[in-house]
C-alpha cells in the first residue's frame, strides 16, 4: 500500500510541475538577405502574461504591433502562447542579438543573432567598358567592388568563359580600422590580336552565390597629336580671343585641359576656349593638353596683348641729410611702353621723365611728396600715378604754441611744437635761474609726447608742455625758452606768459552783493515806516497837486487823484531813478552792481516832495544840462539827505510805499543773455574783456 502512494503522489507532484511557464520554442540564429523579411519564433506554455522582445537589451515593448518599430511586429496566437517577431524589410541596423522574455514568468529566451547578408553590386573596372591599351605595353587592369557588400565579395576575372589567373587581391583599411572595397588587378601585356577582346569582372559572395559580371573591350591605340591657335593673334586689352585646340587620336580624345602660364583654366572643356585678353596674356602663354587612353600631349601659344600702364614697383620714401642728393624710382609696364613723368604733389610742373628722379644738393624746401604718373595706353584704359615722400633731415624747427594766461600764484602752461628729423635728443626748457628737459624741478615740470601729425617732409613732431604750479611776479615777465637739437644742430624759440586778471571777477562779486544788501535794508525801511503812519498818513498825502509842464503822469492818473481836496493835495514830480547808490562823497549816482552783465534799468515812480515856502511847490535851481528846447533838469542831490514822512510813491505798475526818494531800483534779468562780444583772438570767457562801467550822477527830468 505505500509504494501505491508514492508513486501517486509523485504523478501528482509532476502534474503541478508541469503547469509552470516555460518555453515551447526559442529563437536560432538567423540569416537574412537586405531587403527580406526575418522571422525569429517564440512560444510559451502556460503562461498568459506580458511577453517582450529585446534587441542588444533594449526593450521593444509589450504590444503586439509595437509603437516606435515601424518594420516591427509581433504575429501568431497569443492564447496558444505564440509570440514570433517578423521584421520586414530586413535593414543593416537590424542586425543584433534579440531576446524573448516572459516579464511575469522571469523567463529569457537563449540570444538568436541576427546576420543581414548585403548582395554585392556590378564591380566596376577602371577605364571600362573601353580600355585602350598599346600594344608591347604592360598593363594592369583594375577591378573593384561597389557597395557594402556583406560578406566581402570575391573577386574573378574570365575571358570567354575561362578563369584567368595572375590576378592581385587587395583589400585597404580605413582609417577606423575597417574594411572598405575589395580590388583585384589583372596584369597582362596585350599583344595586336588582343584587340576588341573582352574581359569579364565577377562580384559574387554567399548573399549571392552567381555573382554579378562586369565586361570591358581592350582597344589598341596610339597618343593625340595636337594643334593650338588664337584668332585674332594681336588684340587690345579687354578684347576677345578665341582658342582652338584640334586633335587627331585613335582611340578617340577622352578630354581636353586647359591651362594659363601652368595653372588651370577652371571650367575649360572641349576643344574650344574664349577669354577676355589682358596685360598677362603677353607673358603667361595658353596651353592645350589633350589626353585618350593612350597618353596625352600638349601645346601653348602667346598674345600680343596692347595694354596701358601698369605699376610694378613703387616709389620708395627717401630720407635725405640737407644738402645731400636724393633720387626716387618707379617700374610701369605696357605694350607699348609707357611714358613716365615726375612732378611733385599739388603742382603740375614736370620735374623728370623716366623711371629714376634725382634731386642734387636738397634742402628743407624739397621736402614734400613727389608723384611718379604713367599715362593711359593707346585703349585708354591703365595709368596712374603713385607717390612717395622726401624728408630732409635738418636741425629742428621749433614754434611756439599758444598758452592761456595765467593767474598770479595759479597754474600755468607753456607750450611748444618741434618739428625735428631726426627725432631730437631732447626737448629742453630753460629760464633765469635753471632748464629742465624731463621730469619736475620745484614749481616745474615738463612733459614731451608725439603731435596729431606733422608736416610732410619735416620729420615726426613733438609738443612739448611746460607747467608751472603757484606762479609768481616775475614769471610773468621773464622769457621762458624752448630748444631742442639733434646730430644736425639746434633751434628754439621763446614763450612768453600773459598774465590774467582777477579784478573783474572781483567787481562783479562785490557789486551784486552790496546791491542785494541796498534792496534788503530798504524793504526792512518802507515796511516799518508804514506800520508807524498806517492808513491816516496814507488819506493826507492822497491829494496831489500837479507840476504844471510835466509830460508824464497826468494820462497815468486815476480819478481819485484829481478829485481830492485841494488843501492836502501836494506836488508831485514824476522821476526815473536807475539804481541810486550813494557814492563815498554822498552823491547819489547810477550803478549797475553786476557791472553790465545783467541789464539793469530803473523804475519810473512819482515822488510826493511836499509843498515848498509860500505854499508853492518847491524845486531847485534848474540845471544848464541839455540843448534848448529839451526837457528842464533838476539836481536833488541837496535834498535826498532830508527824511520826510511816509508817503506813497506811484510807479507806472501801480503804487510802491518806500521810506526815502533813493529806494528806488529796479534789479531785472533778461531773458535771455548772449556772449559777449569780444574779439575773435581772445581766450574763452576772459574776465578782462568786460569793461568797468560808469557812474553817471543822478539827473531828474520834471
Amino acid at each position: 500500500m505505500l509504494v501505491p502512494a508514492l508513486l501517486v503522489l509523485l504523478f501528482c507532484l509532476r502534474g503541478h510541475a508541469g503547469l509552470s511557464p516555460h518555453f515551447l520554442q526559442q529563437p536560432d540564429d538567423l540569416v537574412a538577405l537586405l531587403g527580406d523579411e526575418a522571422r525569429l519564433p517564440c512560444a510559451l506554455g502556460e503562461y498568459w502574461g506580458l511577453v517582450q522582445w529585446t534587441k542588444d537589451g533594449l526593450a521593444l515593448g509589450g504590444e503586439r504591433d509595437l509603437p516606435g518599430w515601424s518594420r516591427y511586429w509581433i504575429s501568431g496566437n497569443a492564447a496558444s502562447g505564440q509570440h514570433d517577431l517578423y521584421i520586414r524589410p530586413v535593414e543593416l541596423e537590424d542586425q543584433a542579438s534579440y531576446e524573448c522574455q516572459a516579464t511575469q514568468a522571469g523567463l529569457r529566451s537563449r540570444p538568436a543573432q541576427l546576420h543581414v547578408l548585403v548582395p554585392p553590386e556590378a564591380p566596376q573596372v577602371l577605364g571600362g567598358p573601353l580600355v585602350s591599351l598599346v600594344a608591347g605595353v604592360p598593363a594592369n587592369l583594375t577591378c573593384r567592388s561597389r557597395g557594402d557588400a556583406r560578406p566581402t565579395p570575391e573577386l574573378l576575372w574570365f575571358r570567354d568563359g575561362i578563369r584567368l589567373d595572375g590576378t592581385t587581391f587587395h583589400q585597404p583599411l580605413l582609417k577606423e580600422g575597417t574594411t572598405g572595397s575589395v580590388e583585384s588587378i589583372l596584369s597582362l601585356t596585350p599583344s595586336s590580336h588582343d584587340d576588341g577582346a573582352t574581359l569579364v569582372c565577377r562580384a559574387r559572395s554567399q548573399a549571392l552565390p552567381s555573382g554579378k559580371d562586369t565586361a570591358i573591350t581592350l582597344s589598341l591605340q596610339y597618343p593625340p597629336v595636337v594643334t593650338l591657335s588664337a584668332e585674332p593673334q594681336t588684340v587690345l586689352e579687354g578684347e576677345k580671343v578665341t582658342f582652338l585646340c584640334q586633335a587627331t587620336a585613335q582611340p578617340p580624345v577622352t578630354g581636353y585641359r586647359w591651362a594659363k602660364g601652368g595653372s588651370p583654366v577652371l571650367g575649360a572643356r572641349g576643344p574650344m576656349l574664349e577669354v577676355v585678353a589682358d596685360a598677362s596674356f603677353l607673358t603667361e602663354p595658353v596651353s592645350c593638353e589633350v589626353s585618350n587612353a593612350v597618353g596625352s600631349a600638349n601645346r601653348s601659344t602667346a598674345l600680343d596683348v596692347q595694354f596701358g600702364p601698369v605699376l610694378q614697383a613703387r616709389p620708395e620714401p627717401v630720407s635725405v641729410d640737407i644738402g645731400e642728393d636724393a633720387s626716387f624710382s618707379c617700374a610701369w609696364r605696357g605694350n607699348p611702353l609707357p611714358r613716365v613723368t615726375w612732378t611733385r604733389s599739388g603742382d603740375a610742373q614736370v620735374l623728370g621723365s623716366g623711371p629714376t628722379l634725382r634731386l642734387p644738393s636738397v634742402g628743407p624746401e624739397d621736402a614734400g611728396d613727389y608723384v611718379c604718373r604713367a599715362e593711359p595706353g593707346l585703349s585708354g584704359l591703365g595709368g596712374g600715378a603713385a607717390e612717395a615722400r622726401l624728408t630732409v633731415n635738418a636741425p629742428p624747427v621749433v614754434t611756439a604754441l599758444h598758452s592761456a594766461p595765467a593767474f598770479l600764484r595759479g597754474p600755468a602752461r607753456l607750450q611748444c611744437l618741434v618739428f625735428a628729423s631726426p627725432a631730437p635728443d631732447a626737448v629742453v626748457w630753460s629760464w633765469d635761474e635753471g632748464f629742465l628737459a624731463a621730469g619736475s624741478q620745484g614749481r616745474f615740470l615738463v612733459e614731451t609726447f608725439p603731435a596729431p601729425e606733422g608736416r610732410g617732409g619735416q620729420g615726426p613732431a613733438l609738443i612739448s608742455v611746460l607747467h608751472i604750479s603757484g606762479t609768481q611776479e616775475s614769471d610773468f615777465s621773464r622769457g621762458f625758452n624752448c630748444s631742442a637739437r639733434n646730430r644736425l644742430g639746434e633751434g628754439g624759440t621763446q614763450v612768453s606768459l600773459g598774465r590774467r586778471d582777477l579784478l573783474p571777477t572781483v567787481r562783479i562779486v562785490a557789486g551784486v552783493a552790496a546791491a542785494a544788501m541796498t534792496l534788503l535794508m530798504l524793504i526792512i525801511g518802507v515796511t516799518l515806516c508804514c506800520w508807524r503812519h498806517g492808513k491816516a498818513s496814507f488819506s493826507k498825502q492822497k491829494n496831489l497837486v500837479r507840476i504844471p509842464g510835466s509830460s508824464d503822469g497826468s494820462s497815468s492818473r486815476g480819478p481819485e487823484e484829481e478829485t481830492g481836496s485841494g488843501e492836502d493835495q501836494g506836488p508831485i514830480v514824476h522821476t526815473d531813478h536807475s539804481d541810486l547808490v550813494l557814492d563815498e562823497e554822498g552823491a547819489l549816482e547810477t550803478k549797475d552792481p553786476t557791472n553790465g552783465y545783467y541789464k539793469v534799468r530803473g523804475v519810473s515812480v512819482s515822488l510826493s516832495l511836499g509843498e515848498g515856502p509860500g505854499g508853492g511847490l518847491f524845486l531847485p535851481p534848474p540845471s544848464p544840462l541839455g540843448p534848448p528846447g529839451t526837457p528842464t533838469f533838476y539836481d536833488f542831490n541837496a535834498h535826498l539827505g532830508m527824511v520826510p514822512p511816509c508817503r506813497l510813491y506811484r510807479a507806472r505798475a501801480g503804487y510802491l510805499t518806500t521810506p526815502h526818494p533813493r529806494a528806488f531800483t529796479s534789479y531785472i534779468k533778461p531773458t535771455s543773455i548772449g556772449p559777449p562780444d569780444l574779439d575773435p583772438r581772445t581766450l574763452p570767457f576772459p574776465y578782462a574783456a568786460f569793461p568797468t562801467p560808469s557812474h553817471p550822477r543822478l539827473q531828474t527830468h520834471v
